[in-house]
């Protein structure tokens, strides 16, 4: 997790606020936050950027980010949002009381962590009735043999076309400043991602009733209301 910590460290001083495949999805995943929702979390903030949109939907959020340098720069652009706590923190070590959130959202996050004790972690957190929301990263099936080989390499030229088109559009360039680069290049070094087949297969074993959808630019979207009864 240090080197994790120091990665983000490094990418919060480059971050321009432009496009990004992730901030893409920040419409979709808000049509699923509660409105008027009074206390929710956000795990994995990064600067900041989804957790000023979930405060115009919210009474309260918390935001934590295993980087300091993040954390920092997100405190810089989001002085004017009252409703917005940003912490420092690491997931794994924290203990959020009970029944608590009204909404749980993570961007690009929970691939870094430990899966099952993370998602007890969050059942545990969310009120009844609550919402979890999941975007993460998705790993293709390269076996070119298989239908499903197939169509994600299908999927992987469209998505490399769109995302290059996207950025010309919002960032004026077509791929992202060369520090920029070479920093996802070698924090991108120890990550690994789950595939649909997995996603789904976790989830679905934890999260009864949960619905996750692939998306085009390499992501997959999980989204699950916790029962208003136990059982």
């Amino acid at each position: 997790m240090s080197a994790i910590e120091k990665d983000f460290d490094r990418l919060a001083l480059l971050d321009s606020e432009g496009w990004t495949a992730n901030n893409h999805y920040h419409k979709f995943l808000l049509r699923h936050v509660p409105e008027n929702s009074g206390q929710v979390l956000e795990i994995g903030c990064g600067t900041g950027a989804f957790s000023r949109r979930l405060a115009s939907r919210a009474k309260h959020v918390t935001a934590i980010d295993l980087s300091p340098e993040m954390i920092r720069v997100a405190r810089l652009r989001s002085g004017a949002v009252q409703n917005l706590e940003l912490r420092v923190a690491d997931v794994m070590s924290c203990d959020f009381p009970a029944s608590h959130f009204d909404c749980i959202a993570t961007i690009a996050t929970l691939h870094h962590v430990a899966g099952g004790e993370v998602f007890a972690k969050l059942k545990q957190a969310l009120k009844p009735e609550g919402i979890l929301i999941v975007l993460d990263l998705v790993e293709s099936n390269r076996d070119r043999l298989t239908a499903q080989g197939l169509r994600d390499m299908f999927l992987d030229v469209l998505a490399t076309g769109v995302s290059l088109g996207l950025r010309l559009i919002h960032n004026g360039r077509l791929r992202p400043p060369r520090a920029v680069r070479a920093a996802w290049e070698e924090h991108g070094k120890s990550d690994s991602y789950l595939s649909m087949a997995d996603a789904r297969g976790l989830y679905e074993q934890l999260f009864p009733g949960v619905s996750i959808r692939r998306h085009l630019l390499w992501r997959y979207s999980v989204v699950w209301k916790k029962p208003a009864t136990p059982g």
